[in-house]
């Protein structure tokens, strides 16, 4: 099992608060996590995803709660919404910490009423597919944080070898298909997962007129993901109307398919672009939605800018999960197309700018667009890195570097 970036998190929350919730996509690992944590402190777990479970929580929600004792650990608790209110009287009567572990496929977020009826009793935590530092077993290592404004020399970075960059992109973070070792096993992975999803999370959570419509509007969105959202675009070119529309999309972020980034401005008579962007969140899912494969990358010139920049929102979402400063994300865009892929701030407004590159190679003009974040927000702008896919760390200015891609995977023992 993969010691995961979110555990030290995990455990501190469960030492002094009611009720945890760990959020994330199906088949990211929370069921192994919690299982493993339920077996280590004698914690009890039930699965909602079990028939028998499943018909008992939703006959009498305040029944089943009031008849468990002790520490609990509820899987897949979005299938019963009603639950929350239930564990919501049961905190109130006694807030022991630790007493309730609740995993979530679905956003609680964006489920109206069922976050606020716990405000203040629960704490919510977000495990996404793995990291690529979880696989190569240094999960202690923030990458985001580091990213953002740390020692740029301090890390021993390997170079960006091509072939391993493409594989990285294929495979993506989803455990499962991280153990498999052919393309075809791991396209079959996928196709299961989309039907799973479909089949049963879609019909939980919305009354769909039609199913086929969320497969479409699913490889519709793949040849969009990292550009800017434009939902007159897409009714257009899917034949919904935006509010079928909005409520399919909001159904995938729901499920943590798809991704809305918005756009940063805090000046407003700065002309930006407030538009935000959409990505899918696993680059091996959108690779298999537009049928990538080794083969075809490995003889093309170049590698797919919107793959790599999926690639890397994955990775920083998957970091800021547990970041120590607490960083958000945004991207940047004015009206006059001067853009940077994403910026990290801290809570003081504090910036730091990246841009994705495919290429194995970096120039001047890669960082014109951190240099205009640094002349119009000159008080914020920290760094400014390009990610590329080449061999080593190289300054072009004070607060200016390319970094290869590479960070997120191949880190060496700390350079003295």
């Amino acid at each position: 099992m993969y010691t995961r970036h979110i555990l030290p998190l995990l455990n501190e929350a469960l030492a002094d608060t009611p009720v945890v919730l760990l959020n994330g996509a199906r088949q990211t690992g929370k069921s192994t996590l919690v299982q493993s944590l339920s077996a280590e402190n004698n914690r009890r777990y039930l699965t909602l995803d079990d028939h028998v479970t499943l018909a008992a929580a939703k006959s009498d929600p305040d029944g089943f709660i009031a008849g468990i004792n002790g520490p609990v650990t509820l899987d897949e608790v979005q299938r019963v919404p009603e639950l929350f209110l239930a564990i919501k009287a049961s905190v109130d009567r006694d807030r022991s910490p630790g007493r309730f572990l609740l995993t979530g496929s679905a956003n609680v977020l964006l489920l109206p009423g069922i976050a606020d009826s716990l405000a203040g009793r629960m704490e919510i935590l977000s495990l996404w597919p793995l990291s690529n530092a979880e696989i190569a077993g240094a999960p202690t290592i923030n990458l985001a944080d580091w990213l953002f404004d740390g020692p740029i020399n301090a890390l021993g970075i390997s170079p960006c070898d091509r072939v391993q960059l493409i594989e990285k992109l294929l495979c993506g973070g989803y455990p499962e298909v991280v153990s498999r070792n052919t393309p075809r096993r791991r396209a079959a992975w996928f196709n299961s997962y989309l039907q799973a999803i479909m089949q049963r999370d879609v019909r939980d959570l919305a009354n769909v007129e039609q199913l086929t419509e969320i497969p479409n509007l699913i490889q519709l969105l793949s040849t969009r993901s990292a550009s800017l959202l434009n939902f007159a675009e897409i009714s257009r070119s899917s034949g919904l109307s935006q509010t079928t529309l909005k409520r399919y999309f909001s159904l995938l972020e729901t499920l943590f398919l798809v991704y809305r980034l918005p756009a940063w401005e805090r000046n407003l008579g700065k002309r930006l672009v407030k538009a935000p962007k959409v990505f899918l969140l696993d680059s091996g899912l959108l690779a298999h939605l537009v049928e990538l494969s080794l083969e075809r990358l490995t003889i093309e010139a170049g590698l797919p800018g919107s793959l790599v920049e999926t690639f890397v929102l994955g990775e920083l979402l998957k970091h800021l999960a547990f970041s120590e400063r607490q960083l958000t994300l945004w991207h940047y865009r004015t009206q006059s197309n001067i853009e940077v892929d994403f910026i990290l701030e801290n809570r003081l407004g504090k910036l730091t700018g990246i841009e994705v590159k495919a290429s194995h190679s970096v120039g001047s003009k890669d960082f014109n667009g951190m240099r205009h974040l640094k002349e119009t927000e000159p008080q914020l702008f920290q760094r400014g890195i390009v990610l590329y896919s080449g061999r080593e760390i190289v300054p072009f200015g004070a607060d200016l570097f390319a970094v290869p891609l590479s960070v997120w995977w191949a880190l060496n023992a700390p350079a003295a």
